[in-house]
């Protein structure tokens, strides 16, 4: 029968009891229980604070100087500490917590004593392996010099800092009372806070992973703008030619290259676009492809494209150019160990010529208008980097109505679709020569091959590599300024 029944309220039952002694027994129950109340009131009001302080704590520091005074408030223990591992076999006392002033310094100093000694093991293995092998656990080795020091005059207990199924330190807890028990809710309390600590690790990692990732991609647009830039912003008039031109990057930084440049460059105004005499000035057209992708193959792009610039104000053929573009790119590409292939041209709107040399670049596609036939442009000609004395060869073909040439990268014949088939030169030069015969201008053309493709590869998939190609058509229908018997 319980004693909290509605007999027990009577004047005469109360007498009776506190005469039997079961009103002591009552009051000892209820004193118990507040108690307990407020052990537990403590314990959530303290483990609450912690979690707020996980949730809202910004710096890493400031949750971590919590973790050993509050693991010490929940265990009623006299003082905690907070060891974590770094790099190469080093241990360092990241916090500690002493409610005694007396023992405080000296439980401090033996905590960096025992680190000092952890430490110096792996420069001790490093001199003398037979007397200090090699560890076989490393957070083992740590927990023992710790406890085994430690165990003379102190109840010590620890839980490991586990984040990511990797054990990042350990959480120790300390009392110098000898009848002091680490009882099973005392080492589920250790747990929790050790817990609450693994995430605080976690969390911060992830945060500097992002930061790291945010600043990367932040270069990467800048680095991607820039090459934007400079490539050609448009396409320029060149008399007789109708020119269009494309570069889809697989990264944000590519590799791929083309450009256009007019033989008396250094006269070129880039705000009017004009020089003196030039619609009868001849121009470089040129498309190149970097080995790799992203910011390296950007970084060679960005030189490439400068070095020859310099170049072809020498007014040399396109072999010489590219042997001395090659001559003097060499050590930097065999540094890096990157090469470059190299399709140079040069269109004279006066012959109606164009010149050309291959440096191992895929060779451009020639469609004759007059015999709808296509045929490639191509000479002998090493990567640029390969060999520093490689030598180069010029040919030339003279351009009719309506010729029409594809320069282009190898991401186009490269193109993977969802059964892992290639594009392949093959179908290159079947959606080339279709859109030559039906297509009057060289927009177009470039518009259908990219279809072609789009349409090949599938929605969804994505580009495996860089894709540039320029469309060349030759128009020669307005005469040049210089000479009426231009064409």
């Amino acid at each position: 029968m319980s004693i909290f029944n509605s007999n027990s309220l009577d004047p005469k039952t109360i007498s009776q009891n506190y005469q039997s002694g079961n009103y002591t027994t009552v009051l000892a129950l209820k004193e118990m229980i507040s108690n307990l109340h407020r052990e537990q009131n403590k314990i959530q009001n303290l483990l609450t604070s912690l979690s707020f302080a996980l949730r809202n704590f910004n710096n890493l520091n400031q949750f971590l100087e919590l973790t050993p005074l509050m693991v010490t408030r929940v265990t009623d223990a006299e003082g905690g500490a907070l060891i974590l591992y770094k790099e190469n076999n080093q241990v360092e006392l990241e916090q500690f917590y002493c409610q005694n002033n007396l023992l405080r310094q000296q439980i401090n100093e033996d905590f960096l004593k025992v680190i000092q000694e952890v430490n110096s093991y792996e420069i001790k293995h490093q001199s003398d392996q037979k007397s200090y092998p090699k560890l076989i656990c490393f957070p083992v080795y740590v927990q023992e010099k710790i406890h085994n020091h430690f165990s003379g005059y102190l109840q010590i207990y620890s839980c490991p800092v586990v984040s990511k199924n990797v054990e990042k330190g350990r959480l120790y807890v300390f009392s110098p009372e000898p009848e002091f028990s680490w009882t099973q809710s005392r080492k589920t309390l250790t747990q929790l806070v050790s817990d609450q600590t693994a995430v605080a690790i976690a969390n911060h990692e992830l945060t500097v992973k992002l930061m790291s990732k945010e600043r990367q991609d932040r270069e990467l647009e800048i680095a991607s703008e820039i090459q934007v830039r400079l490539l050609p912003r448009q396409c320029p008039t060149i008399t007789g030619l109708e020119l269009a031109a494309k570069c889809e990057t697989a990264d944000r930084v590519g590799g791929d290259y083309y450009d256009f440049i007019p033989a008396n460059y250094d006269q070129w105004d880039q705000d009017t676009e004009q020089v003196p005499d030039s619609p009868c000035q001849s121009w470089s057209i040129v498309i190149g492809d970097v080995m790799g992708k992203g910011v390296p193959a950007g970084l060679i792009m960005t030189m490439t494209r400068g070095m020859l610039r310099a170049e072809v104000l020498n007014r040399h053929s396109p072999a010489r150019v590219l042997e001395h573009l090659n001559r003097v790119m060499y050590a930097d590409l065999d540094n890096s160990h990157r090469f470059v292939t190299l399709f140079y041209s040069e269109y004279d709107p006066r012959t109606h010529t164009l010149r050309y040399a291959n440096a191992a670049h895929n060779p451009p596609l020639y469609w004759n208008a007059s015999t709808n036939q296509v045929k490639k442009l191509d000479t002998e000609g090493m990567l640029v980097g390969l060999q520093p004395n490689s030598s180069y060869e010029d040919d030339a073909i003279k351009l009719g109505v309506y010729d029409t040439v594809l320069y282009y990268t190898d991401g186009l014949t490269d193109a993977i679709n969802q059964n892992n088939q290639r594009f392949d030169e093959e179908n290159l030069i079947k959606a080339f020569q279709y859109a030559c015969e039906n297509y009057d201008n060289s927009q177009g053309i470039l518009d259908h091959i990219l279809g072609e493709i789009q349409k090949f590869v599938g929605s969804g998939h994505s580009k495996v590599d860089d894709m540039t190609m320029i469309i060349l058509r030759h128009k020669p229908i307005a005469h040049c300024p210089c000479e009426d018997d231009c064409i």
